[in-house]
């Protein structure tokens, strides 16, 4: 009988684990801003593109001591990617103490998907919708 309720006990707490990690997979991808698995992919893809840009920006300013624009970092070579994943459109705003990395979703596509996502130079997301 011991056994027994061992073996229930180990059943039941894997799952109320499995129960718990469900929800918070859930609320991972809502606070990702998808609604669906498409546009949840399309963000990883977009964040990942953001992380791109922000690191080719830091390594641009360690070898010429300055900030460029998208269009200068593609015409120099220090990447090459497009300038969008649609609906997203990148851009880079170029301050004297830094940069932000933004990504503009054109239009109102309704998947829940942020309309503007940014990486600045610390690496730190943010979005708005």
């Amino acid at each position: 009988m011991g056994r027994l309720f061992g073996f229930l006990s180990v059943v039941v707490v894997l799952a109320v684990g499995m129960y718990i990690y469900s929800k918070q997979a859930q609320s991972s991808s809502a606070a990702a801003g998808a609604n669906n698995p498409r546009a949840a992919i399309n963000i990883a893809g977009v964040k990942s593109d953001l992380i791109s840009i922000a690191t080719t920006e830091r390594r641009y300013y360690a070898t010429e001591g300055k900030y460029a624009s998208l269009d200068e970092l593609i015409s120099t070579n220090y990447i090459t990617m497009a300038r969008q994943r649609p609906p997203y459109s990148y851009e880079i705003q170029i301050s004297s103490s830094g940069f932000r990395v933004v990504a503009t979703r054109a239009g109102d596509d309704g998947s829940g998907t942020p309309a503007q996502l940014s990486v600045d130079e610390n690496m730190e997301f943010q979005t708005s919708e």
